[in-house]
This record gives C-alpha cells, structure tokens and sequence, in this order.
C-alpha cells in the first residue's frame, strides 16, 4: 500500500479499584474449549431466535434502590490481554468482567501460543511461553472486533502477522485504513487477500503519526506496535479514552517508555524486543456499565449507589444527565470512588451529540435515546462517530416509542409511558437499553438476542434484581 508520506501518516479515517466481581466460578482449564468465564455463543450473526436461546423478561417494578458494583471495563480487558503477546512470562489482570468477550479473545490468544487461567474470581494470569503463532484464524476473529488489537503486538514482536479481518458488532463500518497507514509509516508492508491482512517488518521504526479522527483501536495498535520500534514514535490526535489510558499503564508497568498518557499527543521511546517484564494490573471500571445503571435509574426512578464509579471518565454524560434531571453526587468510600445517582421524577428532553472523548461516546448513544423516550419533550441525537448505529430504534418503536431518523439524527417525542412487547438486542448496548426500556414500560417486555449482552454485560440481570429491578433470565 501507498505509504503517506517519508515517516509522517496523515490518517483520515471515517467521520466517522478493589476487586468487586459477583459471585461466579471463574475457574477454566488450559485449553477450555469455548470458555474462561461464560461461556460464548457461535457468533454475533444470528438475528433470529432459536430453540435453546435465552430470554430475559422484564417488568416495572417501581423504584431502584441499593448499592451496585461496576465491574472492569470491557473495553480495556481485552487490550490487556491482547498486550500480553509483548512480555514473555506471567501476567496477571485484575477486576476482569465475566463476559463472553474475554472468552473469545482467550480462545484467539491461546490459538496463538499464550495459556491462560482464572484462579479466583475476576482474576487472569496469561502466560506467554516465547513461542507464539502469529496467526489470527477466522473463525475466531469473526466473533470479536477487538481481535485487531492483536495486530500491532505481533507485528512488532514477532515480525510479521496474518489476521483474518474482524468481526463484531452489526452497525456501521468501522474501517482499519488508519491502522494500516500508521504501521506503513513506520515501515510495515500489507498485503490483503482472500480476507486475511498480511503485514511484514523485520523491525518497525518510530515515526510521526498524525490521525484525522481519534480512533480508540488505531491509537492503541501504533502505541503497541511503537514499543518494540527503532526510535521515536510520535502520536498526534491520539484517542484519551480511560480504556487508552489504562493500555498505557500497564505498558508502562511492563517496561515501555511512553510520555503524555492521557493527552492528544503520545511519544513512544522504543525499546529492545524482549526487555519487557510482565506486569500485574487491575483493569479500570467499565463507564458504559455504569451509564447503564444511571439510565436504569433514571426510567424507573429511585437511588442507588454505584461502586466503582469513576466520575471523572463520564464529565459530559453526567452533565447531559443532569440537564434531563438525574441527580448525581460522587463519593468515596474506603479510597473507592463511586457514584450516587437518584431520579424522582419526569425526565427533562435534552440534545445530544456523540463525540470523540471526552466528549459523549457512541456507546451511550442507545441508553440516552432510551431515556429520552419518557422524557417531557422532544429533543434531537446526533450520531458523530459511526453511521447507521439507529438499528435499535426500531425496537424502541415497538415499545411505543416515538422516535425518528434521518441519517445521523434521530429525533425523539417523549412519552410518558413505553408498553412492553417482544423486542431483540441487535448489539451488546442496544440490547442493554432493551434492557433499561423494559424498565419503563407496562406490561412485560421480553428480550432474545440475550448473547449479544453477554459479550460485554457481567451479570446485568443479577445486578439489577439486586436492587429491586423485576427481571429474569430464562434459560430456554
């Protein structure tokens, strides 16, 4: 591919804690066929209910109240894991999610050489022998997107990869032009064909790196890549989420000299190939899970208290919150920051726009259209990031919902009340704000696609029972 310039890649990309886990036997073997911590279905594809699929049930029950705990993020987890391919030894992550996510990605790391083990509860120890397989096979890639975070450890560490192109969530492309043009810069050569991304670099060199948009994955496969490469690799317009965050402290725990973690601007100091360490971690809280509980409260009023909280990652969906009428207080308990969200009455109609953070992610997208579906008024949400992520509004409709799109907008008329029916979660967050929808809704709403939130949902259900939530889990 057409290299962007003599080490400078202009990228222009699409517009486009202490361990507080619920109670569950984390235990797996060193080849778990299909499991580590849930285990995981046969992909992200199927959109029609079949025998043996599970439900979840729904019904107003009135108002929340009780203490929630957040588990780790996600989005962060499977960064961690996918670091490991950098560091010969044992690493251990802590405040691991029990998804099937992390179950996925534990498969393509071991098809890949690593082993891995849950000892306790929330806990991961991955082991990397030295002796690694840089092949990532389709039949594993096509079930998780975030197995092109791979792609940047093994080019550097091994020299050359062969990746099936990723799967994962169905709402819009989500192109890797600029994580291709970033490694070119520094010197890798692709080649794509029959649906596999070859890349080839006998060492990578640092370069300067300027991204048109802030892309979360790119950011992270240049900032890995960048570790093992000859020199200084300069990232302009990098991504600031708390999960990039969280990527660089661990690297920086396990030996990478990284400067300006949590800026626009990171300068990777490339070190030697195996002068790594491993490192022990605990992965950041997941935002999105508590933005969740925050909608749940805000459609079914009450007050809880979410543990684990980090206020300070979510600035702009708590103030737009807040605008609606959510009250929220942060807190900390024993050096554990957390949040107090209560709602007692109507939500107010808001705008909303998603933006790069810190601005409001497109994850929150579904939960905030959900709560502007009850909400006094009519407000408009503006899609940013990703075209198309309106899939879900369809369901909502069917739950009385009042909302219309067109293109990147959906404009939403509040009702005072949503009716429960069937619906189906069509991603991982549209089907949380099923979820939360069935919340405010009368009668009962009855939820398939069940597996879509197990990929980054650790016991929603559960937790939601806990505090006075009526919802169930059929296993049919």
């Amino acid at each position: 591919m057409e290299q962007a310039g003599p080490g400078v890649a202009e990228i222009v990309g699409t517009a486009v804690a202490v361990d507080l886990m619920s109670s569950h036997d984390g235990a797996l073997t060193s080849r778990h066929g299909g499991s580590i911590l849930l285990p995981v279905s046969a992909g992200p594809g199927s959109e029609s209910r079949v025998d043996g699929e599970p439900i979840i049930t729904v019904r107003r029950a009135g108002d929340l109240s009780g203490r929630v705990m957040v588990p780790g993020a996600k989005n962060s987890v499977l960064k961690l894991m996918a670091a490991c391919l950098l560091a010969d030894g044992t690493s251990e992550i802590s405040n691991v999610p029990r998804i099937a996510d992390v179950s996925i990605m534990s498969e393509l790391l071991e098809a890949i050489g690593l082993r891995l083990e849950s000892p306790e509860t929330g806990v991961l120890r991955v082991t990397n022998p030295g002796d690694l397989t840089p092949v990532a096979p389709y039949e594993l890639v096509e079930r998780i997107r975030a197995s092109i975070n791979v792609l940047g450890p093994l080019l550097t560490r091994c020299g050359h990869v062969r990746l099936s192109l990723p799967g994962g969530d169905d709402f819009g492309a989500r192109p890797i032009d600029m994580h291709i043009a970033g490694l070119e810069a520094m010197g890798a050569e692709f080649k794509v064909s029959h649906g596999y991304l070859e890349a080839r670099a006998d060492r990578l060199h640092g370069a300067e790196v300027v991204f048109d948009f802030p892309s979360v994955g790119a950011t992270e496969n240049i900032l890995t890549a960048a570790v093992f490469a000859d020199g200084v690799t300069r990232i302009d317009n990098a991504a600031r989420e708390p999960e990039v965050v969280d990527l660089c402290r661990f690297l920086v725990a396990m030996g990478a000299d990284i400067e300006g973690v949590g800026t626009a601007t990171l300068t990777v100091r490339g070190v030697e190939r195996g002068s790594l360490r491993p490192a022990t971690h605990r992965t950041v809280p997941d935002r999105v899970q508590a933005a969740t509980y925050i909608a749940a409260v805000a459609v079914a009023g009450g007050e809880l208290e979410m543990v684990d909280a980090h206020a300070n990652h979510m600035d702009m969906l708590l103030a737009r919150c807040r605008d609606m009428g959510v009250d929220l207080e942060p807190f900390t308990t024993d050096g554990v920051e957390g949040l107090r969200v209560s709602c007692s009455q109507r939500l107010r109609a808001t705008d909303v726009q998603t933006l790069p953070y810190p601005g409001i992610a497109t994850d929150y997208k579904p939960l905030i259209i959900t709560m502007l579906s009850v909400a006094d008024g009519v407000a408009i949400v503006t899609e940013n990031l990703y075209p198309g992520r309106f899939r879900y509004v369809e369901e909502l409709i069917r739950l009385g919902a009042d909302i219309r799109t067109d293109g990147h907008h959906a404009v939403v008329r509040g009702q005072p009340r949503l009716s429960g029916a069937p619906v189906r979660a069509h991603d991982i967050r549209a089907g949380a704000a099923m979820v939360v929808a069935g919340l405010a809704a009368e009668g009962t709403t009855t939820i398939s696609g069940v597996r879509h939130i197990d990929r980054g949902y650790d016991d929603l259900v559960g937790r939601l029972a806990a505090v006075g939530a009526d919802i169930t889990r059929v296993e049919d």
